[in-house]
């Protein structure tokens, strides 16, 4: 039987490359977009593989319920979860309806999902869960001088990070893997819909960012980060999270005593 992957957001940037790079090594696919007409140039593109088109909007419950009802129904060996929006722009500043958008694409829209294709994942007893965060969800800490603030954008991915981490953990044993990519700036349409204009700022290839991705996979890494050199420095940051977890007690700690 043929690998079968469903990838999200597929119309352009990192989700086309995706299944560009799945066709080429054979899976079937299920692509996932807002725009038909990119869908079908996508497909048209990949003749030599099976390519089923979903016009769906995730930052719906109707388009969620519609692709999470495929994930359940399709013996899926892949599910790529990187639909996106950007919505860059500090919380007092953004729109309801933009906030609700963000949360439902890169929080639901994964959640319900990666929920819906587990069972079958782990009845099979192989399978990967692919998302798609971004360095940003390391980026908390950082002054406002550093950066602009985007809180909700960043804690989506902050979301997706800590939930790639702990469902790997979850599923240990059942043949299903769990990856969570994280890359920095890529060269998409991505920012140019922000009204962003990076043209000048060197970026990474979308290519580059799935070549990476399906190579932490194979390297056992459960985040990848596509743009750091040194990948100690993400153990560091990973270590001190499992110490500070480690280190709760249920004594009142002394600094909060003195006050």
């Amino acid at each position: 039987m043929s690998s079968l992957a469903l990838v999200t957001g597929a119309s352009s940037g990192i989700g086309k490359a995706f299944a560009e790079r799945l066709a080429a090594d054979g899976y079937d696919l299920v692509v996932v977009g807002r725009r038909r007409d990119r869908l079908e140039a996508l497909a048209a593109a990949l003749p030599d593989v099976e390519v089923r088109i979903v016009a769906s909007d995730l930052s719906t419950d109707d388009g969620i319920d519609e692709v999470a009802g495929l994930c359940a129904s399709e013996p899926l060996t892949m599910l790529v979860n990187n639909a996106g929006v950007a919505h860059y722009m500090p919380m007092t500043e953004l729109p309801a309806e933009k906030a609700r958008e963000l949360v439902h694409v890169k929080v639901v829209a994964p959640t319900m999902l990666t929920r819906a294709a587990l069972p079958g994942m782990v009845t099979r007893g192989v399978g990967t869960i692919v998302n798609v965060a971004g360095m940003i969800a390391f980026s908390g800490p950082a002054p406002a001088s550093q950066m602009p603030r985007r809180a909700v954008y960043a804690g989506t991915l902050a979301h997706t990070v800590a939930m790639s981490q702990t469902l790997h953990a979850e599923l240990e044993g059942t043949g299903v893997n769990v990856h969570v990519v994280c890359p920095g700036v890529v060269a998409t349409e991505f920012h140019e819909v922000q009204g962003m204009d990076l043209s000048a700022v060197p970026r990474m290839s979308a290519e580059d960012v799935v070549a990476a991705a399906l190579a932490g996979i194979e390297l056992g890494e459960v985040v990848s980060a596509p743009s750091v050199e040194d990948y100690s420095l993400l153990e560091t940051v990973f270590s001190a999270d499992l110490a500070a977890f480690a280190a709760q007690s249920p004594q009142l700690a002394s600094r909060y005593r003195a006050i």
